[in-house]
């Protein structure tokens, strides 16, 4: 069943109808050539979604009736953020479509000290947030997401810290940790510890890694730095690995 995501305002529950707009009107009618009698799957972003058959289509909108309503059962447990050092060319991109597919909550591109790219202005960083926003929803769409992950705006190294002072849990691959991994973190919760963690942070440097410095703050600031092994993995997939060892020690990933 074809999956689409709607704003809560495209939602009418008494009328029981939806209507979608925009790009969407013209993928559902010219690329995927559905027809009134189809059936949809519809998500409103906040883990709500709705069975819905096709009314009517038309150049500016689609017309949907709602045959039933759900929680969406697609969303893990546990809330995961990825701190990402902002990497070069467009590897971003598929950090954010990888990443969605595998459960990721928010990311947030880091500014650090190793970071190469450079944003001319405020202008400059909106208009790729707003790309990147885009290929967040595109992956959601494929992988059944019963929300959209939020791309924030780029934050500095000391901004990002503090931001993650919500979560309970901040890890940091980092390749002169050698001597304690994920693994070995997880087997020193007690149950009722790893029960506890409702958010954990995962930090990405970008392709230079983590200056000295950062690390000591990212130290100071209980984020700890583990060890993925013996090989060094780039910064485009570091951050979908250690995401898709969260989900299985804490999430949902693999099943019961």
């Amino acid at each position: 069943m074809h999956r689409f995501f709607v704003t809560s305002d495209q939602i009418d529950l008494i009328q029981k109808q939806i209507v979608i707009k925009d790009e969407d009107v013209k993928h559902i009618s010219k690329v995927l050539r559905l027809k009134e009698e189809d059936i949809v799957e519809i998500c409103d972003g906040v883990n709500n979604e709705y069975v819905c058959k096709i009314e009517s289509i038309n150049k500016n909108d689609v017309l949907l009736s709602i045959i039933d309503n759900r929680k969406s059962a697609k969303e893990s447990p546990i809330e995961v953020v990825l701190y990402q050092g902002i990497p070069k060319s467009t590897k971003m991109d598929l950090i954010i479509q990888k990443t969605t597919e595998l459960g990721i909550t928010e990311i947030i591109p880091v500014d650090m000290e190793r970071t190469i790219v450079q944003f001319n202005n405020d202008k400059d960083k909106e208009k790729k947030v707003d790309r990147w926003q885009k290929i967040a929803l595109e992956a959601a769409k494929q992988s059944k997401r019963g929300i959209v992950p939020s791309i924030h705006l780029p934050l500095s190294f000391k901004e990002a810290i503090e931001h993650s002072k919500e979560n309970e849990l901040n890890i940091m691959p980092y390749e002169n940790q050698d001597d304690k991994g994920f693994k070995s973190i997880i087997c020193s919760l007690s149950e009722e510890a790893k029960l506890s963690i409702k958010k954990v942070g995962i930090w990405i440097g970008p392709e230079g890694g983590f200056d000295e410095g950062e690390v000591t703050q990212a130290i100071e600031n209980q984020i700890y730095p583990i060890t993925l092994g013996p090989r060094i993995l780039r910064t485009e997939t570091a951050g979908f690995t250690i995401l898709s060892l969260v989900m299985y020690e804490l999430g949902d990933l693999g099943g019961a």
